[in-house]
């Protein structure tokens, strides 16, 4: 299937790793030309380098997106490249985990920057763009949490289903300029985020992280944990011309994991 990426130009944050490169990845071999930016200045550098030495054009742009000031520098290098951004891909690191008295006040005032006001200030970027040319394609990744919350891990609980409050308006203020958003909600994903989870579990329940990974195996009806490229898939589709009429989702990819009927 030609989804019509070929010519577009995407910006991927969070891309030096995880979801976001394996996101990146998925749309080069679209053909897409991308940005990508991540705050590991190292890591990013490495990634654009190998996703480029397959032939895509790349333009890689350190950044701590929840500075402004970073978001700003962001689209103005990646404008300065390729004139113009048409398909956006938000994706942050997820907040600590824990239960509510674990984290501070500062703790979520860092969560809601890096979770919510971050891609805010993404959207009011590239917005104009892409309403201006008549096409655009906003892609949030969140979590499955935002519709069946996951226990101890309340910041991501709370700000993600922001994300997806915000996300489901805009998606009908936009949608007669050619512009889609939507939400897709990562399950049990193998990422350096759920080895970073394993390790929590194990230290706040006396347990090895392997029995964290069984655990999370077993809750799942497909028996196993994702693999980042089976998300990336559906993102680079929804990112596409062939997704055009599909709008205001939230889609899970969690080998069944989320319970409820829709």
């Amino acid at each position: 299937m030609d989804l019509g990426l070929s010519g577009k130009v995407a910006l991927v944050t969070g891309s030096s790793r995880g979801l976001g490169r394996a996101v990146a990845e998925e749309l080069a071999r679209e053909g897409a030309s991308l940005i990508l930016c991540a705050r590991g200045e190292d890591a990013l550098r490495e990634s654009a380098a190998e996703i480029e030495s397959q032939g895509a054009s790349v333009l890689a742009v350190p950044a701590d997106l929840t500075e402004p000031g970073d978001v700003e520098a962001v689209i103005r290098s990646g404008t300065a490249r390729f004139r113009r951004i048409d398909v956006l891909v938000t994706n942050t690191g997820g907040p600590p985990s824990g239960p509510f008295e674990a984290h501070s006040r500062d703790a979520w005032s860092l969560a809601i920057r890096q979770n919510l006001e971050s891609v805010l200030n993404l959207v009011r970027e590239v917005l104009p763009g892409m309403k201006a040319r008549g096409w655009g394609r906003i892609v949030n990744v969140t979590s499955v949490a935002v519709k069946q919350p996951v226990d101890n891990l309340i910041l991501s609980n709370s700000v993600r289903a922001a994300v997806t409050g915000f996300a489901r308006t805009l998606a009908n203020e936009v949608a007669s300029h050619g512009v889609t958003v939507n939400n897709v909600m990562p399950g049990f994903t193998r990422t350096e985020r759920l080895e970073d989870l394993a390790r929590a579990s194990a230290e706040r329940e006396g347990i090895e992280p392997e029995a964290a990974y069984r655990r999370w195996e077993e809750d799942t009806p497909m028996g196993r944990i994702g693999e980042p490229e089976e998300f990336a898939a559906l993102v680079a589709f929804l990112a596409s011309e062939r997704a055009g009429y599909i709008t205001g989702t939230s889609i899970p990819v969690d080998g069944g994991w989320i319970r409820s009927l829709v």
